[in-house]
């Protein structure tokens, strides 16, 4: 037997909400769960027009006094989602705003600016050492900052890329140890193509032996060692000085690790900006990221349409109204 078994006047809606979001690659349980408690509370108060109002609403929240802060706003952004919905194929409902939710994350990583971008390839191309560091990565800097803009990787992955990931043939990077464990393919830009072969010519001249070992690690420091990630951060933060670009520290950034949120926003406008609908242009950029799912992707939805307020209003597809909106940029640093 079916365990969501709607049965009130927006059951074929629920339905079809649901079957969008799965068909988008979202994991939908905790909305059919919802939709159950909104089901009963329809039925309960004999509500047979179709069009959600702010009464209702109020209604509804009335009911639910036992509820944590953080289960009201969970509730109230998966109504939201679903008044857009109704919204969009034809019937007027009132748009809850999500309340504020005190125990969430409301971290915001810091998405680069192009200018910002520029200064820092111009400060990582420009720094030099004043005195003598067999071990130093300073001339990896530069490549290891673009790889991350252009790629989107995580850091750990770009230092565990080996020289047999790297395939100039294909122009792609096969990423192995990616931390959801999901194997996956970055393709490779001209420029970025470009600067990695430069890279090469650099670092084949070190007397390291067997650099060129497939099992090799492609990014390696003068001593023949792997890089590290505490190494290359040191080096960001000189960059981002150079840049004069604010650094909040105590975690708050900006990270390397925000290259990779830019790279996902930067992205999406991009996408957008060719005629993309975000239907199809989420899951591109979910897959290529490496996400489980499109629900650790569609943050950057958010984020793109706080940078851009303008970029999105004339989206049209229907995927538009299945993505939640949230009035607090939560951040999971494992994406």
């Amino acid at each position: 037997m079916n365990k969501f078994n709607y049965r009130s006047i927006y059951a074929p809606f629920f339905k079809q909400f649901v079957a969008n979001k799965k068909r988008l690659g979202y994991l939908s349980l905790r909305s059919e769960w919802i939709f159950l408690e909104f089901d009963k509370f329809f039925i309960n108060n004999n509500i047979t027009t179709i069009g959600i109002t702010r009464q209702q609403v109020d209604q509804w929240r009335a009911t639910r006094v036992n509820d944590a802060p953080s289960t009201i706003c969970t509730k109230y952004s998966i109504l939201s989602q679903f008044c857009k919905y109704m919204c969009k194929v034809g019937y007027d409902c009132y748009i809850p705003r999500i309340p504020a939710n005190p125990s969430g994350n409301s971290f915001t990583p810091h998405i680069f600016s192009n200018q910002e971008m520029t200064d820092i390839f111009h400060a990582c191309d420009n720094m030099r050492l004043y005195d003598r560091h067999m071990s130093t990565i300073l001339f990896i800097v530069p490549v290891i900052i673009r790889l991350l803009y252009a790629t989107g990787l995580r850091i750990s992955e770009a230092l565990a890329l080996k020289n047999k990931d790297v395939d100039f043939n294909r122009r792609c990077l096969s990423i192995i140890k990616s931390k959801n464990g999901q194997e996956r393919i970055a393709p490779m830009s001209d420029t970025l193509e470009e600067v990695l072969k430069q890279y090469l010519q650099y670092r084949d001249r070190m007397p390291i032996p067997f650099i060129n070992d497939t099992n090799g690690y492609f990014f390696v420091s003068p001593s023949g060692t792997n890089c590290r990630q505490g190494t290359v951060y040191t080096w960001f933060r000189k960059a981002l000085v150079i840049s004069g670009i604010h650094h909040t520290g105590d975690h708050q950034g900006p990270r390397v690790h925000d290259f990779r949120h830019t790279f996902a926003v930067h992205s999406l406008v991009q996408m957008i900006k060719s005629g993309l609908d975000l239907y199809y242009s989420l899951p591109l950029l979910s897959t290529f990221l490496g996400h489980k799912s499109l629900g650790a992707t569609d943050k950057y939805v958010r984020f793109t349409t706080e940078m851009y307020p303008d970029l999105l209003k004339d989206q049209k597809g229907i995927g538009t109204y299945v993505f939640p909106k949230s009035h607090n940029l939560v951040h999971d640093g494992n994406n």
